[in-house]
């Protein structure tokens, strides 16, 4: 409303009391603009710390994680600080692709009940490739593990899926797509000494796998894509501080 009174005063040559009363606005208003108390400016130099740090997250996420470090504010004074300090999240356009007859996925009633795995692409600084095996629960969505190296067989996915065993006891069932490493005779042979149902997707199909397919988004658009990986050191070491912040921190839907 400030703005639009400066407008008429400026442009139409019209008097300050007439421009404020066309624009709603008090004189006092238009002459003394709002200053921002030192808890107000608190809370925004936080937003934009939050903002930087997770650059894919708006302000509701960012009102989350405020909500989480003990800050009572509502949503919608998130929001006007957010703009007010010119942040945005950019959207990436993705490419519409025609999508056959969707299935709905099998619900499961328990942690362990079904493991969801894939395998994401990624390269290095230098151009050499990097294949991130992920492995998510599909009923509480927890990320199980993600592995990180150039090259993975059979034998190199049945090893790290019973180091992540381990921990919390095999599956019950784990579903995966039809590719070489899930269909290896290293893979059979694991499911089938280990008890585990193996679910396999018919090919060309996503949707049946749509949990992984959705954790899959999150990791390439919140890690992989805002990171810059100069060595397989590094990329395990950034890959591996995500999942904590993914499991432990970040606020999900």
């Amino acid at each position: 409303m400030r703005e639009a009174a400066a407008k008429m005063v400026e442009q139409l040559a019209i008097s300050e009391r007439r421009a404020c009363r066309y624009a709603g606005l008090s004189r006092t208003s238009y002459r003394e603009p709002p200053s921002m108390n030192e808890s107000t400016a608190s809370l925004s130099t936080r937003i934009v710390e939050l903002a930087h740090e997770r650059r894919r997250f708006g302000y509701r996420r960012i009102h989350d994680l405020l909500s989480l470090e003990g800050h009572q504010v509502n949503h919608k004074r998130v929001w006007r600080l957010y703009k007010l300090a010119n942040l945005s999240v950019r959207k990436r356009h993705k490419v519409k692709r025609p999508t056959g007859e969707r299935q709905p996925l099998a619900s499961c009633r328990h942690i362990n009940d079904t493991w969801s795995a894939d395998f994401v692409m990624d390269a290095l600084a230098n151009g050499r490739r990097i294949k991130c095996l992920t492995v998510v629960d599909d009923f509480s969505r927890e990320c199980v593990d993600i592995a990180v190296d150039h090259g993975m067989g059979g034998e190199y996915v049945v090893r790290l899926l019973d180091q992540a065993a381990q921990f919390r006891g095999y599956p019950l069932a784990i579903r995966t797509d039809q590719g070489p490493e899930f269909t290896s005779r290293a893979f059979m042979a694991w499911a089938a000494a280990r008890g585990v149902r193996h679910l396999l997707n018919d090919a060309g199909c996503p949707t049946q796998n749509a949990y992984i397919e959705s954790f899959n988004g999150k990791f390439r658009d919140e890690c992989l894509n805002e990171q810059w990986f100069e060595s397989l050191a590094q990329a395990r070491q950034e890959i591996a501080r995500w999942r904590r912040d993914y499991n432990e921190i970040r606020p999900h839907s």
